[in-house]
């Protein structure tokens, strides 16, 4: 079994959901865009920056 292939995929959706939350944030336009820019070019590091000092929403 490709075991490869499948964590990509995980990680790419990952990366497009987190990507889709940056966007809904309210943060402003530039910070916006440098977390997008750093979860492109860093997939794995970036998500993971990003979940734990990213913009935070105001759900609970």
């Amino acid at each position: 079994m490709e075991y490869g292939g499948i964590l990509g995929l995980i990680i790419l959706i990952a990366d497009i959901w987190a990507i889709i939350n940056v966007m809904g944030s309210g943060a402003s336009t530039g910070s916006k865009i440098i977390w997008t820019i750093l979860i492109l070019v860093l997939p794995v590091l970036g998500l993971i920056i990003w979940l734990f000092a990213g913009p935070r929403s105001g759900r609970a």
